[in-house]
């Protein structure tokens, strides 16, 4: 088959499951190919695969027409202009957590050195691109899961940020020192109410980690936990930053207010929802 044919005949059978169905075709072949660029693909309509192209690119839709997500079955996903390692076990990273980091990168990068704390490695992509963007900055990084850890280092290092991270197994801040202070704390926790994971998209709830996922009953109890438990470990005027679901702004803001945070404010997405609450602590 010819790229132009195979874009045809799987950009329609992808439909049913894909909001971007020639993209992700796009990218699968892009792997199939040998990590070409999508120009490649773009100027090459009329190559023909070779039969272990071909094979290898068959086994890649198969997979993503059972619904694996297209960065597990690539190994990779792109945020804030980085190339991040995935696989199966750790979050993959969305466009929404850019305005996350974004906002952090705009209130730190006029400041002297700074250290900050990221609860809930994932694949390090938050980590890695404050520490990239900041190179005043150091970054400490903790996580539950030794996959998500494994995965954060490895990325660090593609990265060349690998000198000024540090990846901890924590559950929250339980592995910290007592007396370490951060200028910033920072977090995308799992948000999803209890009740909604099953609503979710297959690629989703049946690929990516529940723990990842999962918030509690009504979605807020990492935000509870780490409101309360990250006064200890903040230093004064210390900021606290979340990503948030897309209902959840004013939860999150009222259990930062309880806590005694101050400043507190929110920022948008692209499709104009409450996706970051920041607070400081005095």
């Amino acid at each position: 088959m010819t790229i132009k044919e195979i874009l045809i005949k799987y950009s329609s059978e992808l439909e049913a499951i894909s909001s971007t169905p020639r993209l992700d075709v796009e990218i699968l072949l892009q792997k199939a190919l040998g990590d070409v660029d999508r120009l490649y693909i773009h100027l090459n309509l009329e190559k023909s695969l070779s039969e272990e192209e071909e094979k290898i690119f068959i086994n890649y839709i198969n997979e993503r027409l059972n619904n694996r997500p297209i960065a597990y079955i690539v190994g990779n996903r792109e945020f804030m202009g980085m190339d991040f390692y995935v696989k199966e076990g750790v979050l993959i990273p969305r466009p929404d957590t850019e305005v996350l980091v974004e906002e952090i990168i705009e209130l730190s990068k006029d400041k002297g050195s700074i250290n900050i704390l990221d609860i809930g490695t994932g694949s390090g992509a938050i980590t890695i691109s404050l520490a990239k963007y900041l190179p005043q900055a150091t970054v400490t990084s903790v996580d539950i899961s030794e996959i998500a850890l494994e995965v954060g280092n490895k990325n660090a290092i593609s990265n060349n940020v690998d000198n000024r991270t540090r990846f901890i197994q924590s559950n929250l801040f339980s592995a910290l020192d007592n007396n370490e202070k951060f200028d910033i704390i920072v977090s995308n926790p799992p948000y999803i109410r209890k009740k909604d994971i099953e609503s979710l998209e297959k690629q989703v709830k049946d690929f990516e980690p529940y723990t990842a996922l999962e918030g509690g009953e009504d979605g807020l109890d990492f935000y509870r936990q780490i409101t309360e438990q990250g006064k200890l470990y903040l230093k004064d005027n210390g900021i606290l930053a979340y990503e948030v679901g897309h209902d959840q702004s004013e939860d999150v803001s009222k259990i930062m207010h309880t806590n005694g945070y101050t400043n507190i404010y929110t920022k948008k997405d692209l499709p104009g929802i409450d996706r970051v609450v920041i607070g400081t602590i005095l």
